[in-house]
């Protein structure tokens, strides 16, 4: 499995200037096609603390975390791992002809997560990594942890998403016409080498009349790890349906509603979130009972 180091350029300068890291890449075979992913490695020279995985939103990617993911890893003196999912950030986009389809999380956490790991020398199941996600990819971490509930230690979820609901889908038409009609390209730009790979993979699907009826909720109930399910009350893409549902299925469940809260914790929020989850995460990190 080649590695391949660069330093940041272009759309990845921000987020290389915040965490003062190199933006590397690994390449992986993925529906039968080879698949080049950036990442990143935050305070790799923790060697014995926990590693942080970081699973971006929708339309997220490693450089649009910002400095997040380097503030709370220094908060829990843990190492991280930030990256693009194939279709976002640096990461090979989708091929033309790719249309997602409503399993298209479910194959980022059986496929991509795993293979990535792999490829990266990480070995889930003698040290097995804490997640963050946030919208899309919270859901990615809650299906992960089903999957493979003896691979992962605990996990932190902002905004996850467990079935559709209809402010969801509002919201998600919102965006279409503003990437149509405003700079919201442009903007996506900074972030993403084909921002097209990145809205138009996402924005399909949610709107899709299939996805609809698209939910986890039978799945996470095999989670046997801790869980911390955050979600701002102002969410416009979301509202506290979706973490009490959670919590309903996963009894190790601790909630977290931010008022004066978005979509995005980490930005809106950040303080109160890094505060909660790290007393979160040295909590279950002890091994105390709930």
């Amino acid at each position: 499995m080649q590695r391949k180091k660069t330093l940041s350029s272009g759309a990845n300068l921000t987020s290389a200037e915040a965490t003062g890291q190199e933006i590397e890449f690994a390449d992986i075979r993925w529906r039968e096609r080879n698949v080049r992913i950036e990442y990143q490695w935050l305070a790799p020279q923790r060697v014995s603390a926990p590693l942080l995985v970081f699973l971006h939103e929708g339309l997220g990617s490693l450089a649009m975390w910002r400095d997040f993911p380097r503030q709370l890893c220094d908060a829990l003196a843990c190492r991280g791992l930030v990256y693009s999912r194939p279709g976002y950030g640096r990461s090979t986009p989708r091929a033309a002809d790719e249309v997602w389809q409503p399993d298209f999380m479910h194959r980022q956490a059986y496929e991509v997560l795993p293979t990535l790991f792999q490829a990266l020398g990480i070995n889930t199941q003698m040290e097995p990594p804490w997640l963050l996600g946030h919208s899309d990819g919270g859901s990615i971490a809650l299906l992960y942890a089903a999957r493979f509930p003896r691979q992962a230690a605990g996990c932190v979820l902002l905004a996850p998403h467990i079935l559709v609901e209809d402010v969801s889908v509002a919201s998600i038409a919102l965006a279409r016409t503003a990437y149509l009609e405003t700079d919201l390209r442009s903007r996506l730009a900074k972030y993403h080498d084909d921002p097209d790979s990145a809205f138009w993979g996402w924005n399909r699907i949610w709107l899709a009349p299939e996805f609809r009826d698209w939910t986890i909720e039978n799945q996470i109930g095999a989670i046997g790890c801790p869980l911390l399910a955050v979600q701002g009350l102002d969410d416009e893409y979301g509202t506290l349906r979706q973490i009490h549902r959670i919590a309903e299925r996963v009894p190790q469940t601790q909630l977290l509603e931010l008022s004066a809260c978005g979509h995005s914790p980490h930005r809106d929020q950040s303080v109160r979130l890094i505060a909660a989850v790290t007393e979160f995460f040295h909590y279950h990190k002890r091994g105390d009972k709930p």
